[in-house]
């Protein structure tokens, strides 16, 4: 797990779109036609071991990554097009903006990440990989987070989500709750312009996106 916290992000490109039955060994195949290929992480689930969907390829140099950009995104894999943007971006992207959801009353047999990942990015661009909450057991509490590199996205999400069937039960999504702030929860007009901002100063806005590596993280 430490080699994604080590990873040169400048010479790294994530992946999305992955068919389940993509390994490691075929990412490696195909990025190699790009440039020498230091590491490939596919992620999975760790109580399932699905997974996820996406994944990330290191390169030797920026410059390999970049070319890889050019010549393989949306090159077909089990006739999925794949969606391969700059790592380096996705980390830019990460960054916090608020546009973050609470998906409640999960069915617990049913939702895992990997349902999350395949429902909710269809809405946008995710800044984290969805993560169910899960007790020290490793049994779903019933809920997670889901966050976006954009309001709109989020505001799709909520609109399309809330109140439809997930598995066997109908789930709730709305902003989730400020982290320091009692009974705020995200998406207010303070944040929307404040990401508008961000993003209108940003100068790599404009390129792709994805999941970054610290999906992995918590806190929301």
């Amino acid at each position: 797990m430490a080699q994604k916290f080590e990873r040169n992000q400048d010479a790294s490109v994530y992946i999305g779109n992955l068919d389940d039955r993509v390994t490691d060994e075929m990412i490696w195949e195909l990025m190699v036609q790009a440039g020498p290929v230091v590491n490939v992480h596919l992620p999975k689930d760790r109580v399932t071991q699905r997974p996820l969907g996406y994944g990330f390829c290191e390169f030797q140099t920026p410059a390999d990554a970049h070319y890889a950009v050019q010549i393989m995104n949306l090159v077909k894999l089990y006739n999925k097009p794949l969606r391969v943007n700059p790592s380096s971006l996705d980390r830019r992207m990460q960054q916090d903006v608020g546009a973050k959801l609470f998906i409640g009353n999960l069915d617990v047999d049913v939702v895992d990440d990997k349902l999350l990942h395949d429902t909710f990015g269809a809405f946008g661009q995710m800044a984290q990989a969805p993560r169910v909450a899960r007790d020290q057991t490793g049994a779903s509490r019933g809920f997670a987070f889901v966050a976006y590199t954009t309001f709109e996205a989020a505001d799709q999400a909520i609109e399309a989500m809330d109140g439809q069937y997930l598995g066997g039960k109908c789930v709730s999504v709305a902003y989730a709750f400020k982290k320091d702030a009692k009974g705020e929860r995200h998406g207010s007009a303070a944040e929307r312009l404040l990401a508008q901002e961000a993003r209108r100063n940003d100068p790599a806005e404009g390129g792709g996106g994805g999941y970054a590596a610290a999906g992995y993280g918590q806190g929301y």
